[in-house]
């Protein structure tokens, strides 16, 4: 099943949008739970002294009929002012005071103890009509665009009747309801400036991500130009950096892969035209057949190399080398390769001197990969030495070292940092495969090849035991 993709913009709008909506609506919720709960405590404990002062009067009554005198309640408030009973001063919280009245059971109004007469003859009425399920000490209660706290408990002196305590709380469930609208705005207005803010800061990751895009598909229909790109994201900035570098380094992989095909071009028609002219030369009866196919075998030998040569360099990015490597002497190695262009060394005039260990000194190594190897710098250094080359092959303490000299002009300074690249070719160079298989080869069994200048060219290949 394929997975629905979205642009960044949106999913950054959206994240933002709903991240912000979520935490305000939660704060709005935590402050209408914190409010309501607090005014219901606030409203209860004023509700519990009006019932108490009601109860305290009631009692007061019945004692005055006895001959004895009340007694003030204990948690009666202690504020209070002269001359004004303490249920009828207006709460600060709430704003009003106390109101008490008594009604029967099916909500008849008895008597008004506290408060407005209409207020009381209201709620009867709304008791009278809706019934109740005995005592509650809170409850809300909306009359007439008016909100009222009300608790209902028995009364006290007649059986069968209840006392009724009711505070106006219109007031302050209206503060609570304006902090709610005020919330509501304060939410609308985070929720449009994430909009806006969301919508810039998608767009700054958006516009980096779709010129890279637009650089990258240059750089896949092989426009290698670097480009100025300056974005203020440290990230971004490194992206294209390194999208500069790639495309640098494709386009001089590019340039250097064009003149490998071209010295190869040139590498392949001379024996050709070598080849080419001698089987003409046989079939027009103009040669002598035996000499011409000896040369067109030579020239077919070097066809071979070169394609072979090729063909290892395709394989040299792979992982780890094919086949299983197996115990080497490195010495039996180098005479092999000496045996094979000993020909060509004594036709210049180039001499071999050794320089090896008296015991075997053992690398586990394909042979292939070692004939490579050790083939191409000796191939390398006949090319380029006067009179000379000397091989070098021992054990140093947990290393195998083979050198490979020549008493030629040395590697110039400007093909020095180069020789190792692929399709590099230096002055008297062939087709700039050859270095380039030996380095490959080198780093494949975890060794190091180096060249440098001594003389003439040393090249020194060392391998971890």
């Amino acid at each position: 099943m394929k997975q629905r993709q979205w642009h960044i913009q949106t999913r950054v709008l959206l994240t933002l949008i709903g991240l912000t909506a979520a935490i305000l609506l939660a704060v709005g919720l935590a402050f209408n739970l914190a409010v309501r709960g607090y005014i219901r405590s606030r409203v209860t404990t004023q509700l519990a002294n009006v019932s108490e002062s009601a109860f305290s009067d009631r009692r007061g009554g019945m004692h005055e009929q006895s001959g004895e005198k009340p007694g003030r309640p204990s948690d009666a408030p202690q504020d209070e002012k002269p001359g004004e009973p303490p249920d009828e001063r207006p709460d600060r919280f709430t704003g009003a005071a106390g109101s008490a009245f008594v009604m029967s059971g099916d909500g008849t109004l008895i008597s008004v103890l506290r408060g407005d007469g209409n207020a009381a003859q209201a709620l009867a009425a709304y008791f009278n009509a809706n019934g109740f399920d005995g005592n509650f000490r809170y409850q809300t209660l909306s009359l007439d665009d008016e909100k009222y706290a009300v608790s209902v408990v028995d009364d006290p002196v007649q059986s069968g009747c209840y006392l009724v305590s009711y505070v106006n709380v219109t007031v302050i469930l209206g503060f609570a309801a304006r902090i709610n609208t005020v919330l509501l705005v304060i939410i609308l207005a985070a929720i449009l400036l994430s909009v806006v803010l969301s919508r810039h800061f998608a767009r700054s990751f958006a516009d980096p991500v779709r010129e890279l895009s637009s650089f990258a598909h240059e750089i896949g229909g092989g426009n290698f130009e670097s480009r100025d790109l300056r974005f203020r994201d440290v990230e971004f900035g490194q992206l294209a950096d390194s999208m500069n570098r790639m495309a640098s380094e494709l386009q001089e992989a590019k340039q250097k892969q064009d003149i490998f095909f071209q010295n190869v071009s040139h590498e392949l028609r001379t024996p050709l035209t070598s080849i080419r002219g001698n089987a003409e030369g046989v079939v027009y009866g103009v040669m002598e057949p035996l000499s011409a196919a000896k040369v067109i075998l030579a020239e077919s030998d070097k066809l071979g190399g070169m394609v072979e040569d090729i063909l290892y360099l395709s394989r040299m990015g792979k992982a780890a080398p094919e086949g299983e490597a197996e115990p080497l002497d490195l010495r039996e190695v180098l005479d092999l390769c000496v045996s094979e262009q000993r020909a060509a060394a004594e036709g210049r005039g180039i001499a071999f001197r050794f320089d090896f260990d008296e015991t075997p000194v053992v690398l586990p190594i394909r042979e292939q990969d070692a004939q490579r190897l050790f083939g191409n710098l000796i191939s390398n250094a006949i090319r380029y030495a006067k009179s000379e080359v000397a091989l070098t092959c021992r054990a140093e303490g947990n290393a195998v070292l083979v050198r490979v000299s020549d008493d030629g002009p040395g590697i110039s300074e400007d093909d020095l940092p180069h020789i190792f690249e692929r399709f590099y070719k230096g002055k008297g160079g062939k087709h700039g495969i050859g270095l380039a298989i030996a380095q490959s080869v080198a780093q494949a069994y975890h060794g190091a090849l180096t060249a440098r200048n001594d003389g003439g060219a040393v090249f020194e290949a060392r391998f971890p035991i």
